[in-house]
């Protein structure tokens, strides 16, 4: 039970952390980090994310613009681009490394101690892809809740809300953090690999009949 239990337990860490990823990489693209319902017209809704700011009308239609210039967005959606960014090259690298080092992978069988630590790797990338993409919609989700209760804001202007991007950012977060924790129970594990045992004996049957031709007169 346990050698099956073993990489079923590494599958699921990487397709929770893969699915992770997908959504890392949905949120640094999506324009809805943040939505604007105006009360004059209700017919639009603005919404603004890392790259663009996009109106969406109520016939369907959506245009969008791209920001002119990097410097000129608020600190938080600088710092988020660069924090996602980073989220999503440290969750590929993360999947590269514990995809080389499952135990259904036939290739490096004799080394299980090496497959051991891209395991170990992939799975702290994972965390660390994790966090730095719960960080920025977190970031951006604790300035729009400043914005929208700002007492020196007058009540006739509109607020910014939380958009869909910020919950799938959570949501991504959570799941790279779960596969790499995952990924990383099973180096815990004390079980010995049946492919290692397998070449170990083989290995001392070889020796086993080099001594026999050795000492035959």
């Amino acid at each position: 039970m346990a050698l099956v239990y073993h990489p079923v337990m590494q599958l699921s860490g990487i397709l929770v952390s893969l699915l992770g990823w997908v959504l890392s990489c949905l949120t640094t693209y999506l324009p809805q980090w943040k939505n604007l319902n105006l009360e004059l017209n209700e017919l639009e809704i603005w919404t603004m994310g890392l790259w663009q700011a996009c109106v969406v009308q109520e016939e369907g239609g959506m245009q969008c613009k791209d920001f002119d210039s990097f410097l000129a967005l608020p600190p938080e959606l600088r710092i988020s681009r660069i924090l996602m960014f980073f989220s999503n090259g440290s969750g590929l690298l993360g999947l590269l490394l514990s995809g080389f080092g499952l135990d259904c992978l036939k290739i490096g069988e004799r080394q299980q101690e090496q497959k051991k630590r891209l395991l170990l790797f992939g799975g702290m990338l994972f965390w660390i892809s994790g966090i730095t993409a719960i960080v920025p919609v977190s970031w951006v989700a604790h300035s729009t809740v400043q914005e929208f209760w700002d007492e020196n804001i007058p009540d006739i202007v509109p607020r910014w809300d939380f958009g869909e991007a910020l919950f799938v950012g959570w949501l991504a977060g959570f799941c790279l953090i779960l596969g790499g924790s995952l990924l990383n129970c099973t180096i815990c594990s004390t079980e010995v690999h049946p492919s290692s045992v397998r070449y170990a004996v083989a290995e001392q049957q070889d020796q086993c009949q080099c001594l026999e031709t050795e000492t035959r007169p």
